[in-house]
């Protein structure tokens, strides 16, 4: 089986054009998988290595049934996914003749609104980031071009100077799937980002273009979504906000925000570079005024 995991891993990066992320997660759901099964000596060939060709439905329900007692929905849909993939796999380059998972169906997921934070919260945490060092700097122009653009921790991590094109206030950004966009950037975003180049030439002594990484750690390599996660975290903190939230939680707060400023959801789509419309929806939370302000003001019989 371990064979066929390589195997598969290799089709995830090189036909299926997968993130790392996904792939190194998805390996690692089949491969305990395959450990789940030979630890019970299960589905085994002559040798005592696992057969895929053995696997069968009570097997897979039975990892599934121990995967429960002992882990969240949205993991256990995860793992789901990952087995569907590697089978869906294994039948279309004919390793197996029958997939044990057709049966099978993804666990409905508890799916709780991302936290957002307000119009004046989103001013009180720019506002509050007082440039007096390079890194200071750089933590604003963070913090601006997230809440002006709303991509993605990892494209904000993977921007290159070349990506940004002053002139016409846009930047480009490669998504899931490796899949391009561009995307509208604000002039006070791009006035942090021109401040931090001043800081970053100074500090680093690196020039800002072409393939350049924009957005750096403290020794002048390019930061990692687990520092800018700490950046909005501690921002978060030092502007008396309240709430406990991540990257992830500023381009919630740009979608909402677009929304409730009257952009339609096609448009927030095409911004947030999501694939499906159902994806935006989860980010439409207008609360109940704003609603009924719109049904009095629509509704003929209102």
């Amino acid at each position: 089986m371990q064979d066929l995991i390589r195997q598969y891993g290799d089709h995830l990066r090189l036909e299926r054009n997968a993130s790392p992320h996904t792939t190194r997660n998805y390996l690692s759901d089949v491969a305990q998988f395959g450990r789940f099964l030979a630890e019970r000596q299960w589905c085994l060939d002559g040798n005592g290595a696992v057969d895929v060709r053995k696997i069968e439905l009570a097997a897979v329900r039975a990892f599934l049934a121990w995967l429960t007692r002992q882990r969240k929905k949205s993991s256990v849909g995860r793992k789901v996914a990952a087995l569907k993939s590697f089978f869906a796999y294994l039948m279309a380059t004919r390793k197996i003749a029958k997939d044990p998972l057709g049966l099978i169906q993804s666990p409905k997921q508890d799916k709780p609104l991302p936290t957002f934070l307000t119009v004046d919260d989103a001013f009180q945490l720019l506002d509050s980031v007082k440039v007096k060092t390079s890194l200071d700097a750089r933590d604003r122009a963070v913090l601006e071009v997230f809440y002006s653009t709303g991509i993605r921790v990892s494209e904000l991590v993977g921007l290159n100077w070349a990506d940004i094109d002053v002139q016409l206030g846009i930047i480009r950004v490669v998504g899931k799937g490796a899949k391009e966009r561009i995307v509208p950037i604000g002039e006070m975003a791009l006035g942090a980002l021109e401040k931090y180049a001043e800081e970053q030439r100074k500090r680093w002594n690196r020039a800002c273009d072409g393939k350049a990484a924009v957005f750096l750690n403290q020794r002048g390599g390019r930061i990692t979504t687990r520092s800018v996660a700490r950046i909005v975290e501690k921002h978060l903190k030092r502007a008396g906000i309240p709430i406990k939230m991540g990257p992830h939680g500023l381009r919630h707060s740009f979608a909402t925000h677009l929304l409730n400023g009257g952009a339609d959801l096609r448009s927030i789509q095409e911004l947030l570079g999501h694939a499906s419309l159902s994806t935006t929806q989860r980010y439409t939370h207008l609360n109940l005024d704003q609603l009924t302000a719109v049904y009095d003001k629509a509704h003929p019989r209102a």
